[in-house]
């Protein structure tokens, strides 16, 4: 069998930068156990498999896949998969608004104006699930108590993959972090399903931020949509964003690891938090074949 695939860098408008995702647009046929190894074979955080549409709402059935299992829903697939559609002309180069169908259900997309557009996903609804305790949320990414951001709880929220939420006082204490694995798998005993850690600190542009996803085989994810329409949500609660109608702000992520990622987001602040875009730009490097 021969599968042609694509690879994009997403949430970046440099090539090797962002986060990297190989997309196969023709996918039809293929189980899941195959798209597993085809997944763990190429071992970037996700890749994502295209197959003709299964609901008349959407413009494609996609399925994501991390190098260890499959995913309900994750950003820069989706915003990667959709630019890879729009280049190959599987939705029309010029269409501006569409639907990705994923296990989350369907995902709204809508594509700026422009040759180097941005392309948003409308976060699907985000729910908050707990608070923890500082000291070990503190310690599962080997900080201290005192490094936390004053008055801010540490809290999990979830659009469909579980996060939990540290906010730190400054940039420097963001590179500082890195995972204790016995500390985090102790924060964590009590969960039911897989738990990332985002971390982050306010700044004038909106946060910078790091995620670590050891739970789900990912030890750090350079830019994550999926915990940044939660992130929004988590930031303005604490009156750390601004919630007002047509409030845009970026995170900045992946920098420590030298793969900066910007990823953009806009509160529609009339429907709270299940009003959140988040977009970004994709930058093609890699076109191939996988044969097996």
């Amino acid at each position: 069998m021969e599968l042609g695939y694509r690879v994009v860098d997403v949430f970046t408008q440099t090539p090797l930068e962002g986060n990297p995702l190989a997309v196969f647009d023709r996918a039809d046929g293929l189980d899941a156990a195959t798209m597993q190894r085809i997944a763990r074979e190429l071992n970037l955080s996700e890749t994502t498999f295209v197959f003709s549409p299964e609901l008349r709402e959407s413009a494609a059935r996609v399925r994501i896949f991390t190098p260890t299992h499959e995913m309900t829903f994750a950003g820069h697939p989706t915003i990667g998969t959709a630019w890879v559609m729009r280049d190959l002309g599987i939705v029309p180069p010029d269409a501006r608004e569409f639907a990705l169908h994923e296990n989350v259900g369907l995902v709204p997309i809508r594509v700026d104006e422009g040759p180097d557009p941005l392309i948003w996903l409308r976060t699907p609804p985000i729910a908050k699930l707990r608070a923890y305790d500082p000291a070990p949320c503190a310690a599962a990414v080997g900080l201290r108590p005192e490094d936390l951001l004053e008055g801010v709880p540490c809290e999990s929220f979830t659009a469909g993959n579980p996060n939990v939420y540290v906010a730190v006082r400054d940039r420097e204490t963001v590179d500082r972090a890195k995972t204790d694995s016995v500390a985090l798998e102790r924060l964590l005993a009590d969960e039911s399903e897989p738990h990332c850690i985002f971390i982050f600190a306010p700044t004038r542009e909106g946060a910078y931020s790091r995620m670590f996803a050891d739970e789900v085989g990912i030890v750090e994810d350079p830019a994550t949509g999926s915990a940044t329409g939660p992130l929004a949500a988590f930031m303005m609660e604490h009156a750390l964003a601004p919630h007002a109608h047509g409030t845009r702000f970026i995170s900045e992520q992946g920098t420590k690891m030298g793969r900066r990622s910007i990823l953009h987001v806009y509160v529609d602040g009339e429907r709270g938090a299940n009003g959140i875009d988040v977009g970004g730009h994709v930058v093609p490097v890699i076109t191939a074949a996988m044969r097996f």
